[in-house]
């Protein structure tokens, strides 16, 4: 029953998630599928959109992001003209080139409009409707200037991404159009996967370093891998961090006078958006400065560490490695014959020495009169008590369950223990029925049928009203602190949790509704 109701919670709450991380990959495959089968009776029909696509793409990116200037229909048409004619040797007089390059290009543009992909919400119960476009345009002093957006780009690096050392320099352009978009909560998103692109990083230098340890040579080799990709883009990053921290800033601005002239909800939702990407950017600034700390401290390390496997190299010493390489370099393994036979000498016989004994026998004793000294241990202050170990953990575990118990509540009004067990087992694990703790947390909580969270916090009745106020944050106090519920039995009906085989237990349902 658990298991049945976790599957359909799954599908009903991801499926949304699922259907717009879908959308950026509908106008793929509906710019493949018949753009060319049905323009001029398919004179074209062997031209592939699916290349073009991604080449419009990647070109566009580059001009926009990496020269940081907007494209000209002009433009494109010319590098469209090199790639039908170098790719797939188009030949065809110049007007109907032209006009072979307009039709894909209001194609990819979707003639100015943006693709529209429609899904089911089960949560909603009805239809919706994503839209997305790959091409946006805009006029300046008369000229239609065009720029990918941020669906493109996302789209483009999903489906692979441009190079290692360029990684971060990309997603930086992306989180900068983000906040030129105003989408600061996908903008956030994008931060945090430079994080993990520096998470990276920071474990390659570590594998670099731990080859060093034992292979110095590879080591070096790896070392001077993970230089090369820093250095490539750190110059740059630098520059655009600077960029997007004053974007940041003029975002910060221009929400702040607007907040002023309106008091809006949905303008203080933009402006902690702003306030926590911010944040998040300071934290990975930080992250890079250490970053390239670590990047010199590792050069320094491996310095050091090639200058003593130098300096080893030139000393007597005999290396079975090394002896083992030139085995097998000169594929005569009865060399290693050489190797063990020393291993195999006769074992010599060991002897008692004479001087031992008369050690033995000269040793003087401990004189029989000598007291046991006895020595006054003290008191560790900080030592805790096993029933103290076990209310705190009875005190966390209390907390934990009445606090999701009241979160149901807040967000549905009411709830079942079918429906809250069952959540007990998404946020905890199956491992929750063989918690003891459970148990005797419905066991105490069957004790009131009805509890005001208000009147709790003055004085608390029962041992759980007292375990769960003091281990209830603050920020749930403050949540639920007006919050009244009230409980109701059902003798008739019996719930039962776990397998037979590792012991089944029997509870008779609850339902909880909040007044």
């Amino acid at each position: 029953m658990a298991e049945k109701y976790i599957m359909i919670h799954d599908i009903m709450s991801e499926h949304r998630d699922r259907m717009l991380n879908l959308k950026k990959y509908y106008p793929f495959f509906v710019l493949c599928e018949n753009t060319f089968s049905q323009y001029k009776e398919g004179k074209f029909v062997d031209l592939d959109m699916g290349y073009i696509t991604m080449a419009t793409l990647r070109f566009f990116i580059n001009e926009n992001n990496f020269h940081e200037s907007e494209i000209t229909y002009e433009q494109y048409e010319a590098f469209l003209t090199e790639i039908l004619r170098r790719e797939f040797s188009l030949c065809v007089g110049e007007d109907e080139e032209k006009e072979l390059i307009l039709y894909i290009f209001d194609k990819i543009k979707n003639d100015g409009r943006a693709f529209t992909f429609s899904y089911f919400d089960p949560e909603e119960k009805k239809k919706k409707v994503a839209r997305v476009k790959l091409i946006d345009s805009r006029i300046v002093d008369g000229v239609v200037l065009y720029h990918v957006t941020t669906d493109g780009i996302e789209f483009y690096l999903d489906t692979k991404e441009i190079k290692d050392e360029s990684n971060i320099s990309v997603q930086q352009l992306l989180l900068e159009k983000m906040i030129q978009s105003e989408n600061f909560a996908g903008g956030i998103e994008v931060v945090r996967r430079i994080n993990n692109e520096v998470g990276r990083l920071a474990l390659q230098k570590k594998e670099a370093l731990d080859l060093l340890s034992y292979d110095v040579f590879a080591g070096a080799k790896a070392s001077e891998v993970y230089m090369a990709t820093v250095a490539k883009w750190f110059d740059e990053e630098s520059k655009l961090f600077e960029k997007n921290r004053a974007l940041i800033d003029k975002a910060y601005k221009k929400a702040n006078v607007a907040g002023q002239e309106s008091l809006m909800n949905g303008q203080s939702v933009m402006l902690r958006e702003i306030h926590k990407l911010d944040t998040e950017l300071k934290k990975t600034i930080i992250r890079h400065g250490e970053l390239i700390k670590e990047t010199i401290e590792l050069q320094n390390i491996a310095d050091e560490m090639i200058a003593r496997a130098k300096l080893r190299k030139l000393r007597p010493v005999f290396q079975f490695r090394d002896a083992l390489k030139k085995t097998m370099d000169v594929n005569a393994p009865q060399n290693m014959g050489y190797l063990v036979a020393p291993l195999f000498m006769p074992k010599l016989s060991k002897t008692f020495g004479a001087t031992c004994i008369d050690r033995m026998l000269e040793s003087r004793l401990e004189k029989d009169s000598d007291h046991e000294k006895i020595e006054k241990k003290k008191v560790d202050s900080d030592y805790v008590f096993e029933d103290e170990i076990e209310e705190t953990r009875i005190k966390e575990n209390f907390s934990m369950l009445f606090g999701e118990l009241l979160e149901q509540i807040w967000k549905h009004n009411q709830t079942t223990l079918a429906e809250l067990v069952a959540i007990y087992e998404i946020k905890f694990g199956k491992e929750i029925y063989k918690n003891g703790d459970l148990y005797s947390f419905l066991v105490h909580l069957a004790q009131k049928n009805q509890y005001d969270l208000k009147n709790m916090q003055d004085k608390q009745d029962t041992f759980l009203e007292g375990m769960v106020m003091d281990g209830l944050s603050v920020e749930k106090r403050d949540r639920f602190g007006k919050m009244k519920f009230e409980i109701t039995f059902s003798s008739e009906q019996v719930l039962q949790f776990g397998k037979e085989t590792d012991g089944s237990f029997t509870i008779t349902d609850m339902a909880f509704s909040q007044l």
